[in-house]
């Protein structure tokens, strides 16, 4: 059984002082396992629990939750693990009807007035608010009939959320859908992608949707010859691929770009002819998962991610790429308000990259993309962080004025705090530091929500 319980709603005194005008939740999703896994074990595997930090007139409460799936309830009345994770075969036997147990431990979307925790290889669950109690797995009124990414994009302007889903065995292996403003699912349709691969991302302009077909291949059976069942094969084309809001598989445009791994995505819009996509990049990927040394020094090879910018002209096919920095990062941010649209602040966590080969994060990076400058907010020796989120201040008429919150370890302390930064004021000192009353462990992503969305 994980060290890390339920936890009940209790109010803390910050060191420093919250903006009065900073009112909602931080939340992070991330993995804890409830029993010892079965096989092979991933940091990516593990029940999902969320992590909350609400805040309202400058005080700060926490709380967290397992999120309670089926495959969760199943293995608590059985104690003991039932399914394994993706570094083994699935259970092709499906005990209990399932044949993977869905995690929903990767991310979280607040949408038409429900909270959904994400899992990209199963469909949505819902969460109650404002105490996280899981209300139960969410398809839409049964519409959707894919899996559900755990990177939804929602449209600041229309209101509608766009996403897509990945098949890891059987075709058809990307499908795609909108949601309309109210939360109604209004269309699916399936994309023709040559193998099955780990789509973990992808973006949204004013008209168009942006796919990342990377060779991050999923082949289970490799299990049987001693080999994992991911593995990247950069023989396969690397594509970026550009579809109309509401196009279908005769409409999408792929365009080649270098052999590489585009996880997340910063932001992407359209200037003239030309689409922007913003993202963190790496030539190859194991997942984290250590491999022979390739010269490098040490015992491992280790992934470096860094913030890219591709231009892909619609109308000359010309696809160009350009590194924005040589500082290894992961888990890029914008102001959500801006999504799809120009943006020209990002914000990214930095890789602590003496720390091979896990994957710990040290500080934060504010890019002016306008001027081609960055700042860095480092967390201090000891202290590792994880994804950020973006609070806007209320009425804010500046692209960067609002706060970045982030969950942070201090492993020299043993404490886990959350970090209030003024996106304006970014290498200062944090406004505030809501210290945790327990270890929070790390985490996958976070999100905000403001009050006034809920109220809404």
């Amino acid at each position: 059984m994980s060290e890390y319980l339920y936890s009940s709603h209790k109010c803390y005194a910050p060191e420093g002082e919250l903006p009065k005008e900073l009112e909602g939740m931080f939340l992070r999703n991330g993995p804890n396992p409830q029993f010892k896994p079965i096989g092979l074990h991933h940091w990516l595997d593990g029940d999902g629990m969320l992590h909350c930090v609400e805040i309202s007139n400058g005080k700060a409460s926490y709380r967290n939750r397992y999120i309670r799936t089926d495959g969760f309830k199943v293995e608590q009345t059985q104690a003991k693990a039932i399914w394994p994770g993706l570094l083994n075969l699935p259970r092709f036997d499906t005990p209990y009807g399932l044949m993977m147990k869905n995690t929903a431990n990767t991310s979280c979307v607040f949408h038409a007035g429900k909270l959904l925790a994400l899992w990209e290889a199963g469909a949505p669950y819902e969460i109650g608010l404002p105490d996280l109690e899981t209300v139960g797995v969410y398809t839409f009124n049964d519409k959707l009939v894919s899996t559900f990414t755990a990177h939804p994009k929602v449209d600041p302007v229309t209101g509608e959320m766009i996403v897509f889903g990945f098949a890891p065995i059987a075709p058809p292996y990307l499908e795609y859908s909108v949601v309309s403003k109210e939360g109604e699912l209004k269309r699916t349709v399936s994309i023709d992608i040559p193998a099955p691969v780990m789509m973990h991302d992808f973006a949204i302009t004013e008209h168009y949707s942006i796919f990342l077909d990377m060779p991050l291949t999923f082949k289970p059976m490799r299990i049987m010859q001693g080999q994992l069942p991911i593995k990247f094969e950069p023989q396969n084309p690397s594509r970026i691929g550009i579809l109309p809001r509401n196009g279908d598989n005769r409409t999408i445009r792929w365009f080649k770009v270098s052999a590489c791994m585009l996880y997340h995505v910063g932001n992407a819009w359209e200037e003239g002819d030309e689409i922007v996509l913003l993202a963190t990049r790496t030539p190859d990927t194991y997942l984290f998962i250590p491999q022979e040394d390739k010269g490098e020094g040490g015992e491992t090879e280790f992934e470096h991610f860094r913030l890219y910018r591709y231009r892909i002209n619609l109308a000359t096919g010309v696809v160009k790429e350009e590194a924005l920095d040589d500082v290894a990062t992961e888990f890029p941010r914008i102001n959500d308000d801006f999504t799809g649209r120009k943006t020209r602040y990002m914000y990214a966590s930095q890789q602590a990259t003496y720390m091979r080969p896990r994957l710990l994060l040290d500080g934060l990076i504010k890019y002016d993309l306008k001027t081609g400058s960055s700042q860095v907010h480092e967390f201090g020796r000891g202290r590792f962080g994880g994804d950020s989120a973006f609070a806007p201040r209320p009425g804010a008429t500046a692209e960067d004025d609002g706060w970045l919150l982030t969950m942070v370890w201090d492993a020299v302390a043993k404490q886990s705090e959350l970090l209030v930064i003024d996106a304006q004021n970014f290498t200062s000192e944090p406004v505030a530091r809501v210290l945790m009353p327990q270890r929070v462990p790390y985490g996958f992503h976070a999100t905000w929500i403001s009050s006034l969305a809920m109220a809404t």
